[in-house]
């Protein structure tokens, strides 16, 4: 069983992974707002802005990813 869907299908696992991914893109906001010199703090918009863009990249991306890992192609 391949691990990629469909060309413009999405299954599951791909929303598994994609909650995993939001998870460990999460703290991405935090090392982001350290490095742009706001200091080492916890904001909370920053944090789960992070976590939304990570988890809806990883998305797009298998809805453009067809078979084979091809981009939009199922070839």
């Amino acid at each position: 069983m391949s691990v990629f869907t469909d060309l413009w299908t999405l299954r599951l696992g791909d929303w598994e992974r994609g909650l995993i991914v939001s998870i460990f893109s999460s703290p991405l906001g935090i090392l982001y707002d350290w490095a742009v010199g706001e200091g080492f703090k916890i904001n909370w918009r920053s944090l789960l802005k992070g976590a939304v863009a990570g988890g809806l990249a990883y998305i797009g991306k298998n809805l453009i990813t067809g078979k084979n890992g091809n981009l939009l192609t199922n070839k």
